[in-house]
């Protein structure tokens, strides 16, 4: 299963490159954040069979949950198992924050 590094999330959005970026945390947390990566559109990861379909299979796409564990490398790997090209991003949403990358409010 293929990963991505915050390092390289923010080169990809820097450089325009053409992804989706899908913010797979729990509703709870999420909201508890209070904040998301910016260009993130939210899935919750509880209903993925009723939404893995809509996403477009002609560019990569980033899972992004809390931690990068068993949320969205669950689900990176469900997608990939239907041929897209799927990543999870490696410590999540939280490592994104702790290295300081930018953040939009909910």
């Amino acid at each position: 299963m293929d990963r991505i590094s915050i390092c390289e999330l923010a080169e990809w959005q820097a450089a325009a490159r053409s992804f989706t970026l899908l913010d797979v945390r729990r509703a709870s947390v999420r909201r508890a954040d209070a904040a998301g990566i910016p260009g993130a559109r939210w899935f919750d990861p509880e209903a993925v069979f009723t939404w893995k379909d809509s996403v477009p299979r002609d560019r990569p796409v980033v899972l992004c949950c809390a931690h990068g564990h068993e949320i969205s490398q669950g689900i990176a790997a469900t997608l990939a198992a239907m041929g897209l090209d799927a990543r999870y991003l490696i410590d999540g949403f939280t490592g994104w924050r702790e290295a300081g990358q930018p953040t939009q409010s909910l």
